[in-house]
């Protein structure tokens, strides 16, 4: 083993208590940041002393420990104990005395309570806190979450997010109102269809979408972070005028990276930072092309090429319908791209997921118009103060998010909550 890899694995089972386990495997596993940095982690199977020759490759026994560490940093990003069962002495909490298990989640991660976390909800044997900027909410966010066993033994840790140190954040004073923003506010009110599947059937009706509005009233928009740190916006319409008659055969895709020690220690850049080059656009194009013409011959003009990003080896190009009703679930697809050879090689396409909706009765007619639609949702619209990532700066900015748990029934004008549809 390597002295540096002894050095983390001796200081995790000093730090641990390991005294009763031996380590039955590691490995050495990497991923990016929303700020273009790669981070490696040593992640490390602990087994009981008393349990000896297991082979079952896909499933651990209780109270085997599987432990995170940043290997730079050596701080701890996971620690679990399957089963809820450990074995290690000591590392014990009260959950009643809050103070000193944050007091201890400040040191193991060097984070500030009440500027970088809060307490988010108190569950048996379970504390669960959120990410914060001064007290205020992030986004994207990140979570810690500690859970003890009846003895006050830990069980589960993990941190979760990017923290952001405050180089990377703008400060500044949150200063929006609903009456700055209510003519934003109609542009985000959309009529959208809901699959009601107990009464089988669509509902339509008028809700707000999501999106988050800066100080200066220019806007960010409310979408699942995970591929925004490498995406390429695209929004092309992808159109072609062949056809290939060969039948499309979907290829196996691996998401798992062998990376050595001395990747890790020398701080290889993940490969999934690099930008994808006008070169390699066209290729993928091209590729697009070929490939819709042979499973989706008649679609020329119908698809929306979105975006492009890089993740774990492949180029992923995800797709939207050119022209669909708003509903709460839209055709959506994803293709994954060689990215040596530029071959499509596999794909996923939501059409199956949403042909349960297609025997849903259309929605009724609608009765209600936007304008008394807003009127009725008016006093039920949250702004909410948020720090969030703006990808195109490279900073956390004050916004105010824009939100309503509210909407209001097309046919009949009633005001109900979305959870009821």
């Amino acid at each position: 083993m390597d002295k540096r890899i002894k050095d983390l694995v001796d200081f995790t089972r000093e730090k641990y208590r390991l005294t009763k386990y031996y380590l039955h495997s590691w490995s050495i596993h990497r991923n990016t940041t929303i700020f273009n940095d790669t981070v490696y982690m040593l992640v490390m199977e602990w087994f009981p002393n008393h349990i000896k020759n297991w082979n079952d490759q896909d499933l651990n026994p209780e109270g085997v420990a599987i432990i995170e560490i940043d290997i730079h940093s050596r701080k701890f990003k996971s620690v679990i104990f399957v089963g809820g069962i450990s074995y290690a002495d000591g590392m014990t909490f009260d959950l009643s005395n809050q103070d000193k298990i944050i007091k201890r989640i400040e040191k193991d991660t060097g984070l500030t309570y009440r500027k970088q976390f809060e307490l988010l909800k108190e569950e048996e044997g379970e504390l669960h806190f959120k990410e914060c900027i001064d007290a205020i909410a992030v986004s994207p966010s990140g979570s810690i979450e500690l859970n003890l066993d009846k003895d006050g033994k830990l069980t589960l840790f993990s941190v979760s997010g990017q923290f952001p140190s405050k180089e990377f954040i703008i400060k500044e004073a949150y200063v929006l109102s609903l009456e700055q923003i209510e003519k934003l506010a109609k542009e985000q009110l959309k009529l959208i269809e809901f699959p009601v599947m107990e009464q089988k059937k669509l509902v339509s009706a008028f809700a707000i979408e999501e999106i988050y509005i800066k100080n200066d009233c220019s806007t960010l928009p409310f979408e699942f972070f995970v591929d925004d740190k490498s995406r390429l916006k695209m929004d092309k319409v992808i159109e072609w005028d062949h056809q290939i008659q060969k039948h499309f055969h979907m290829k196996e895709i691996f998401f798992v990276e062998n990376i050595t020690v001395e990747q890790a220690f020398r701080r290889e850049p993940h490969p999934d930072l690099q930008p994808i080059t006008e070169e390699e656009i066209d290729k993928c194009i091209i590729a697009i092309q070929n490939f819709l013409s042979q499973e989706y011959a008649d679609d020329s003009g119908k698809w929306v090429l979105k975006s492009l990003h890089r993740d774990m080896g492949y180029i992923h190009a995800t797709f939207k319908v050119k022209e669909q009703k708003e509903c709460v679930f839209n055709r959506k697809m994803k293709l994954f791209i060689d990215s040596k050879t530029y071959e499509v090689l596999n794909y996923m396409d939501n059409e199956p997921f949403l042909e349960i909706y297609q025997e849903l009765k259309e929605a009724n007619e609608i009765k209600v118009t936007k304008e008394e639609a807003f009127e009725k949702l008016k006093n039920l619209i949250k702004l909410t103060p948020y720090y969030v990532y703006d990808f195109e700066q490279g900073y956390y900015v004050m916004c105010g998010k824009l939100d309503c748990h509210h909407a209001v029934k097309t046919s009949n004008g009633e005001v109900v909550e979305l959870s009821e549809l």
